[in-house]
């Protein structure tokens, strides 16, 4: 009996490790693209390009904003 009552325990416990780890990476992404959109915002008030305030929040693989570094000249 007393077997059980662990097993029962374990898998309680690690089924709320994995919820909370996923609604932790979900709670990021929201608040990410929340900020994101924010600071675009702003850019589009103050004149500036909202393309490279989106890019700045962008990865190496993101291909548009590989092609506007391309593009853009200094």
């Amino acid at each position: 009996m007393m077997q059980n009552i662990e097993k029962v325990t374990a898998l309680v416990c690690i089924t709320i490790v994995v919820l909370s780890v996923i609604c932790s990476v979900a709670y990021f992404n929201v608040q990410d693209r929340r900020l994101m959109a924010q600071n675009i915002s702003e850019a589009v008030a103050k004149g500036m390009d909202p393309l490279s305030v989106r890019c700045s929040y962008a990865t190496s693989t993101d291909t548009v904003c590989v092609a506007y570094s391309a593009s853009t000249k200094k």
